[in-house]
Order: C-alpha cells, then structure tokens, then sequence
C-alpha cells in the first residue's frame, strides 16, 4: 500500500508537503481549509502555485482531502443543512483547483429521524450539490463510522444504498477506516476475520468503489460504537489487520492515511510508518 498521514495545512496548504517529506510520506492526506469553520479563505494563485512546486519537489504526487466535521448532509436543521450543502461544494471545488482526486466524507447523523429517512436525505443532499458543479473532478468517499449516536455509515450497507440512490453514482466511491469498522462490530483481529469482512464489504458495497484507507488502531473493543484513535498495534485491533492490509494484493496501490495522535516533532508518525513497513517482512 502507498503509506501516508493527515498533514496539517497551518500556515497555507502548500505548506503541509514538507511535512509530509520529513516523516517520507508516499502519499497524504489534508484539509483544504479550517476545518473548524464553515467558511475558508480563497486558495489564492500564489499559494495554488507554491502548492504546486512543493507536490513536485517532493514527490508525494497523490494528496487526498477530508472534508470538515462540521458538515452533515442529512442535518434535520434546515440551517445547518444549507451550510453543510454550501461547505461541502466548496470543498470540492478546492479539490479540483488543486487537483486533488478524492474529498472524504462522513455520511452525516439522521438526528433521531430514522436511518431509512436519513440515507435518501443524504442522496438527495449530494444530488442538489453535485447539480451545482456539473462538471467537478474530484471524487467523494463515504467513509465508514463506527456508528455513534445517530451517525449514519456503520453498516457497509448503508455506503451502498446512498451510492445506490445518488443520481450520479460514478462520483461516489468509499474510503475505509479500520478503527471505525471495529468499533462498529467488524472483528479485523485474525486474518480470516479480515478476509471475511473484506468480503462482506465486496458483496455489500464493491470493493471496486474502495478508494482510500484510513489506518487507525482503536483505544475501545470491538463493537464499542466509540470512535478513539491508538497507534498501530497499540489498540484493541493489533497487528494483524494491518499485516493482513499491507500485504494485500487487492489493495496494493490503495493509499492511506494515518489519524493517529502525534506530537509537533511527529515522531509518532514515523514510528506507526515503521511498524507498518516492518509488517512487510513478518
């Protein structure tokens, strides 16, 4: 797999590359703006530029985006649901000013109004902002949660059936989280646990709409429906899924990202891409 990690962007998404360089990301993840506010600032023609030099000098050739948490595109609340709709066109219009192929996204929280009710909302949500740019690149992934509250996407089913319902399906695909099928009652413990979930996933929501990984080991046992992010081996999951992932032939040129807690120095970062590489030899 091409290992990589959620970079910060402080001080100007371009900035995020020599980050990455100095813990020798292949590939990267990032936000493409505050992801604490509605509203970013224009990626002016200065910083796309600088971002542009930075991918090529350091070779991380693939950056793929999260979306931010404020967004929930089944809100019940009709103003925060015209704000999710707005924010998340502008995130995919800023991926495709730098060209970024994939914006992950959790499904959304129904809010009490049933998952049923909530997954055509969430289809409908993606039908009105897909409409509004008719002609966007990149592709959006549906990650798996583990299924707080009323969170939406702890069931492979559900990444399915709003793919199902959208208009324009190609432009939906999937990015998997390890510690969040865990936490939702997905045992990846064993290696035939592990072939056994990918298959259910294969038959449930194609593993061919499988875009992107998230790489996280879980603080909470399996099927806790608590989303708490552990180094790699350090959790409740182990090894051995990760062993099981890395040296996959289907996932081969798959990227992913770790989500792990990391400290300025990002020392923790180099220590989980470490682990992960010794699994190749073990």
């Amino acid at each position: 797999m091409r290992i990589g990690s959620h970079m910060s962007i402080s001080g100007g998404v371009d900035k995020a590359f020599a980050r990455g360089e100095s813990v020798g990301l292949e590939v990267m993840q990032i936000f493409t703006k505050n992801n604490n506010q509605w509203e970013g600032k224009p990626i002016d023609e200065q910083t796309r530029t600088r971002y542009f030099e930075e991918r090529e000098r350091t070779g991380i050739d693939l950056v793929f985006a999260h979306a931010s948490y404020l967004i929930n595109l089944c809100a019940t609340n009709p103003v925060t649901l015209k704000k999710s709709k707005t924010a998340l066109l502008d995130e995919l219009e800023r991926c495709d000013q730098l060209e970024i192929p994939y914006l992950v996204i959790h499904p959304g929280s129904h809010m009490g109004e049933g998952e049923e009710k909530g997954l055509k909302s969430v289809a409908k949500t993606l039908d009105e902002v897909f409409a509004k740019l008719p002609k966007g690149k990149a592709l959006l992934c549906l990650e798996n949660t583990a299924g707080q509250g009323s969170n939406l996407g702890y069931d492979f089913g559900h990444l399915s059936q709003i793919r199902d319902l959208v208009k324009e399906s190609e432009r939906i695909g999937y990015c998997f989280d390890t510690c969040h099928a865990f936490a939702a009652g997905y045992d990846l413990e064993t290696d035939s646990k592990c072939r056994k979930v990918f298959k259910e996933f294969d038959e449930t929501a194609g593993l061919e709409h499988l875009k992107v990984f998230h790489f996280n080991d879980s603080k909470k046992p399996l099927g806790s429906r608590r989303d708490r992010h552990e180094h790699i081996g350090e959790g409740t999951i182990g090894l051995e899924a990760f062993r099981f992932l890395m040296k996959s032939r289907k996932f081969k040129n798959h990227p992913m990202a770790l989500e792990t807690p990391k400290s300025d120095d990002l020392h923790e970062d180099l220590e989980n891409i470490q682990k992960l590489k010794d699994l190749l030899h073990s």
